[in-house]
């Protein structure tokens, strides 16, 4: 039996619930609605009075402001944003697809990220209101330290968290740096806060893996313990398949994150948001204990993917079995 949060039960803090807006955040992200309709900012907006959640979201940073794990790692990750893009150079260097996407490819073996990505912009995955008119992106993933991650929800495993937003950042600015070097427009999307896209659809579009029940990427090699960000661009990328290892189906029969989370904000089946069936993390009972831990980051911590050396035996496990169904089946 899965291990139940020693967090449990938890009560929100009532100087947070009062900031509480009279909608819910599972509204605004289209829990329970069949038709499509693209994405609004619901958390982390850059304007925070922009939002129907920006006080709890101004509220957040309340919370242990000064802890030395995480006022470290702001720090240099401010450094990153602050740093200039290098000027448009005036020619173009072209390339055959397959060798943009091989030279992009030697980011993860120079150590800037550990995985990258590439597909074409579908527009539907843009927030609602935002456009682009680029034709591609590129995704990139940095992965948690696993010993600090799994300190979660202590300051030490948030400020591991805003340290690997920090080396997103930077890996997104630098391939965008290293395109306009060559002659082509690029803009590094980077987060926690929300820019044009949301990025696990087009992570999913390009190989990163499989959507896990506790609302994360899960990818055999980083498990669910890494961070996203991306870069738009038109330079003529070669695109990266999505791919399967059976996460989904062992995801069905997987309780542990569901047990581990405090506010039992975890489903155990999948739900209809926006017109896709899926996994989905309740809003409305994740955002209190998130606020108050500082990012808790509790569900990919535990996730069995994320423990280091076991993801690839289990993707590996899956593939065998899979393959004995298939020849099994009549």
């Amino acid at each position: 039996m899965a291990k139940q949060s020693p967090h449990r039960p938890f009560t929100p803090n009532p100087e947070q619930m009062a900031l509480w807006p009279g909608v819910s955040g599972n509204e605004i992200n289209g829990l329970g609605e069949r038709a499509f309709r693209r994405p609004g900012v619901v958390y982390w907006a850059p304007e925070p009075d922009d939002i129907p959640h920006g006080r709890m979201q101004r509220w957040f940073y309340s919370v242990r402001p000064d802890a030395e794990p995480l006022v470290r790692a702001r720090a240099e990750r401010q450094k990153v944003l602050d740093a200039p893009m290098p000027p448009l150079a005036r020619e173009q260097v072209t390339r055959a697809p397959e060798d943009w996407t091989a030279a992009l490819e030697r980011f993860v073996e120079a150590g800037l990220c550990e995985r990258s990505g590439v597909t074409a912009l579908d527009p539907d995955w843009l927030f609602d209101g935002q456009s682009s008119a680029f034709a591609n992106v590129i995704i990139l993933g940095v992965q948690h330290d696993y010993d600090e991650i799994s300190k979660a929800p202590e300051p030490e495993a948030g400020g591991e968290v805003v340290r690997q937003y920090g080396r997103a950042a930077g890996a997104a600015k630098a391939v965008a740096g290293w395109l306009r070097e060559q002659g082509w427009e690029a803009e590094a999307q980077t987060g926690p806060l929300a820019g044009k896209l949301t990025m696990i659809p087009p992570a999913l579009a390009c190989g990163f893996g499989e959507l896990g029940k506790h609302g994360s990427i899960i990818n055999p090699e980083h498990g669910a313990s890494f961070r996203l960000s991306a870069v738009l661009t038109d330079a003529p990328f070669a695109p990266t398949p999505p791919r399967s290892h059976g996460i989904d189906d062992f995801c069905m029969n997987c309780r542990i994150c569901e047990d581990a989370c405090p506010p039992e904000a975890i489903a155990p089946e999948k739900q209809w948001v926006r017109g896709a069936h899926k996994w989905y993390v309740d809003f409305d009972r994740c955002l209190p204990f998130f606020n108050e831990t500082h990012g808790c980051a509790i569900c990919i911590a535990v996730c069995p993917w994320s423990r280091p050396g076991v993801g690839p035996n289990l993707a590996e496990k899956l593939a065998r079995r899979a393959g004995r169904k298939d020849i099994q089946a009549p």
